[in-house]
């Protein structure tokens, strides 16, 4: 494995040092591959020592090298994540939707709103966000409930009872 270059922003008592007053788990993690690279210590040997693979032993190193020890550490809570699918006026725009039939026919679904989505974003939407707008905007599944067997009438029950006998 090739060797990495570490920037001289600390130097490997100050490093050690840092290590080992850090508290935050993903942090001291960071700051203990640094150190032991900083200690002349090979990629390979610092990702065997610590569990970690060669490429994010490199990654943890960059990060340094760009920002110093600012850039060690835990980022998750930095990401937003993604913004959603529909501002506020696609979301009215929708919810107006839904209160006519869609264009097929039949009743609204995850996949239906999603295709409706689809054509009013110009891209493709997933169907499992169409049953998340559905449920945002207060939409259940409107699909009647069966009927007990014996709500059938007579004629029924009886046709019924040949299938299952033919079946058996």
């Amino acid at each position: 494995m090739a060797t990495l270059e570490l920037a001289g922003h600390l130097s490997a008592a100050e490093l050690g040092r840092r290590y080992r007053a850090e508290r935050g788990r993903v942090a001291r993690g960071h700051l203990q591959v640094v150190w032991l690279l900083a200690q002349g210590r090979g990629r390979g040997e610092v990702a065997r020592i610590m569990g970690l693979s060669a490429v994010w032993v490199a990654a943890i190193v960059r990060r340094y090298n760009a920002a110093g020890p600012d850039g060690l550490g835990d980022r998750r809570r930095e990401n937003a994540g993604a913004g959603p699918l529909l501002d506020a006026e696609g979301e009215a725009a929708l919810r107006a939707a839904l209160t006519a039939p869609p264009a097929d026919g039949g009743l609204w679904t995850g996949p239906k709103v999603a295709v409706w989505m689809a054509a009013r974003l110009g891209r493709e939407v997933w169907p499992q966000r169409g049953w998340d707008y559905l449920r945002r905007l207060g939409h259940s599944p409107q699909v009647p409930r069966p009927r007990h067997a014996k709500a059938a009438s007579p004629e029924e029950q009886a046709v019924y009872k040949k299938a299952r006998r033919a079946g058996a």
